[in-house]
């Protein structure tokens, strides 16, 4: 038995050396004012914090951490003592930094640059939000005051993002807020910016789980532009027009199609709705077609290739477009698409909001009344 706890207690320590070369990054610090306090290690995970561990100090108010950061893909990592925020990092695979804070979150850290600007970058912030706070106190009518306050604190992050597109510091500098529901970077246009930077940023760290939520946030705030002109566009006509290309690449516009009743169909090219299609919409569309009936078809499909190949291999005879957008089309949110498939009606260019149609008999019975 007592040879058995031996061999036990070696592979116990050779299994704890292997853990920790596996932990290709250092933290070390001191709390200045923290002799045998506990901290709180918490990652960011976009939008939320991830606890990884806690860490006690020595009784100098010493510490060390080692955590396992994946190459390319750096993280930011925050210490906490309590609920108060005492340092903020952002740290690439085999970095090894010291930290010097207090319990108030005073802090300062060497051995690495992309840590030292996220510290520039929220101290940019707090110092803001305190100017934010002494207008409101000081002023009766501080509207104008903030106005100014935020415009200049606007430009100039404007002007970090454009010095430094290969920082993933950029990336919370995009989600600040100076209020509840003010936002920093709050306008659609701003979605330009934060494409051009994540595209800068994707050439680096193409992994990175805060590239890919800017990424998102970027193509959001496109939609959004996309759509209010596109609404604005829809003086024009009675219904909000779709652009989108069609097999050979060039725009087909709903807008452009002339037919008595067009049929508006959102789908995507999973086997069910590939059956759709030739079991029900080719032979409706054959019956109907001559006496003016059309066909708007709406993929939302990443794939390009894949849905392309379904058209042709399906020998498709009405208007095909696909935006691969997917669940990101703005055209989702234009025309209420909860879910695929989903038809819409025009009857002489009219969306027709009473159209009552959820099974192929319904499709026809309506088409009947209609032409």
């Amino acid at each position: 038995m007592r040879r058995f706890n031996r061999i036990a207690a070696i592979f116990a320590a050779a299994a704890a050396l292997i853990s920790c070369a596996t932990k290709n990054t250092v933290i070390s610090g001191v709390l200045s004012d923290g002799a045998n306090k506990q901290l709180a290690v918490k990652l960011l995970d976009v939008n939320r914090y991830q606890l990884l561990d806690s860490i006690k100090t020595t009784g100098s108010g010493s510490f060390s951490y080692q955590l396992d950061i994946k190459k390319g893909r750096p993280e930011f990592i925050y210490l906490f003592y309590g609920n108060r925020q005492v340092a903020s990092l952002l740290l690439n695979s085999g970095d090894h930094v010291m930290v010097r804070t207090d319990t108030l979150g005073a802090y300062s850290v060497e051995g690495s640059e992309e840590s030292l600007k996220l510290q520039q970058v929220e101290n940019a912030h707090n110092a803001v939000i305190r100017e934010i706070s002494r207008i409101l106190e000081r002023e009766s009518n501080p509207e104008a005051s903030i106005n100014r306050a935020y415009v200049n604190y606007y430009r100039d992050r404007v002007k970090y993002v454009m010095n430094n597109p290969h920082s993933l510091t950029v990336v919370p500098v995009f989600f600040q807020q100076l209020t509840d529901g003010l936002p920093v970077f709050s306008q659609s246009t701003d979605g330009l910016l934060m494409r051009n930077i994540c595209d800068s940023l994707k050439t680096i760290y193409p992994e990175s789980r805060y590239v890919k939520a800017l990424e998102k946030e970027a193509q959001s705030r496109l939609n959004m532009l996309e759509m209010n002109s596109m609404i604005q566009d829809a003086n024009e006509v009675s219904f909000i027009d779709i652009a989108l290309p069609g097999l050979d690449g060039k725009t087909k516009k709903l807008s452009e199609v002339q037919s008595k009743v067009t049929m508006v169909y959102f789908w995507s090219t999973t086997a069910d709705q590939k059956m759709f299609n030739l079991d029900g919409l080719v032979p409706l569309y054959e019956e109907f077609h001559n006496k003016g009936f059309e066909i708007y078809s709406v993929a939302l499909d990443t794939d390009k290739t894949a849905w392309a190949s379904v058209v042709r291999g399906q020998k498709l005879p009405w208007i095909n477009v696909c935006d691969t957008r997917a669940e990101q089309s703005p055209y989702i949110a234009m025309y209420g698409v909860s879910s695929v498939p989903m038809l819409w009606f025009l009857v002489d260019g009219e969306i027709d909001p009473d159209a009552k149609v959820s099974k192929l008999s319904d499709i026809r019975s309506y088409l009947r009344k209609k032409l």
